[in-house]
């Protein structure tokens, strides 16, 4: 592969032996690697020269990478995030993934583990389905060619991630999906992974969606989760 090919990863990181172990580890991997140590740093660099995936610490020296990615998505940069973080509270991780994160590893972690988290979310970034086809469901619409969802005729944002797990549910409407399928289907983990990711997606691409109108994703507990339209849910409602 020559090196325009390689997918260009911008490392975040302002502990220097950390970004230099992920760098490494990138670059025998084949990747195209950049490093930063600050949010202003990677601010630049991403203005510089537009990575394919950005890995992300969520603790910086000036701000943290929360803030750095809300910048990034106002600009309209919808570069792919992976978070690094120490924290392991949920809300934490709504908040990261809220704000435009696409997946999250948790201090301490292997290097082959953030490298096949990043090689899952570059294989679902844009340009997945079949080409100039729109799928349709009640009031919403994804077209896959253009990568983009409407609902009500409103544009919605969407990381690679949430347009994944959305683009799944509309290829399978009706149907109860369980968070094993989900997970497998959208990150293609071959080592385990946490079914918690599925729950905060979930939660996320709802608030999403659910601002232009009536929840259209449904929780059937400790089955899964179902696509479905609204006034069908609220006749089967206790």
């Amino acid at each position: 592969m020559s090196q325009m090919l390689k997918p260009r990863i911008l490392v975040v990181d302002d502990e220097l032996a950390i970004a230099d172990a992920i760098s490494t580890a990138l670059r025998y991997e084949g990747f195209d690697v950049d490093a930063a140590f600050s949010g202003r740093e990677a601010l630049a660099s991403v203005h510089a020269r537009l990575p394919d995936l950005v890995v992300l610490d969520v603790m910086l020296p000036d701000f943290d990478g929360v803030e750095l990615t809300r910048k990034l998505r106002e600009e309209g940069i919808l570069v792919p995030i992976l978070f690094l973080t120490a924290r392991d509270a949920m809300e934490d991780k709504v908040v990261g993934l809220g704000a435009g994160g696409d997946d999250y590893v948790t201090k301490p972690f292997a290097l082959v583990e953030i490298v096949a988290r990043i090689r899952a979310i570059l294989r679902r970034a844009p340009a997945q389905g079949q080409d100039g086809e729109t799928s349709r469901f009640v009031d919403l619409e994804m077209n896959h060619a253009a990568h983009e969802v409407r609902r009500v005729g409103q544009m919605i944002e969407l990381t690679a991630t949430e347009y994944s797990i959305l683009e799944y549910f509309m290829l399978n409407p009706r149907r109860i999906l369980t968070k094993s399928q989900i997970l497998s289907h959208v990150w293609h983990y071959d080592f385990g992974g946490d079914s918690n990711i599925v729950e905060t997606y979930i939660s996320s691409l709802r608030k999403k969606l659910d601002v232009h109108g009536p929840p259209l994703i449904f929780t059937r507990r400790l089955v899964g989760y179902i696509l479905s339209e609204p006034v069908e849910e609220k006749s089967t409602a206790h």
